[in-house]
């Protein structure tokens, strides 16, 4: 990842993180919601944090140091969909969404998945570019779906 690339998407999530916190205050005078959703959201989010973090480190340990040449995962969740880190990173916003209970929390959760789809699916394309012997059949981001 270029570092330009990499500051932008730093800043993306300070954004989001930023307005995330800042609309949850201004919401501290609302009702309380019908259905407590705190903790599945807490579980969710765990899962999607640590799922993040292990597929980012599988992926860490794909090169040698100084090595230039791209390999295909093998391990983790990477035999099913071609970005399951973006798949549980969408599991951890879900899990944001349903601890703050907020239409803006789920709104970024939303778009959040529809951009890590588009990702995931040119990275499918690319993939099989790049990678003749690349199996066709795994789905770009959600198993059997997507």
């Amino acid at each position: 990842m270029t570092l330009d690339t990499m500051i932008i998407i730093l800043f993306s999530y300070l954004f989001l993180s930023s307005s995330l916190i800042y609309t949850q205050n201004l919401n501290q005078e609302l009702l309380e919601p019908w259905i407590d959703l705190k903790y599945p959201g807490i579980v969710l989010f765990l899962i999607g944090i640590s799922g993040d973090f292990y597929h980012h480190f599988l992926l860490s340990k794909l090169r040698t140091k100084g090595s230039k040449d791209y390999k295909v995962p093998k391990r983790g969740l990477f035999e099913l969909v071609i970005c399951p880190h973006y798949l549980v990173e969408i599991l951890g916003f879900l899990g944001i969404s349903l601890i703050s209970q907020t239409l803006y929390s789920f709104s970024t959760t939303l778009g959040t998945a529809l951009y890590l789809m588009a990702r995931s699916y040119a990275a499918k394309r690319w993939y099989i570019s790049k990678f003749e012997d690349f199996p066709k059949e795994v789905n770009a981001l959600i198993p059997c779906v997507f």
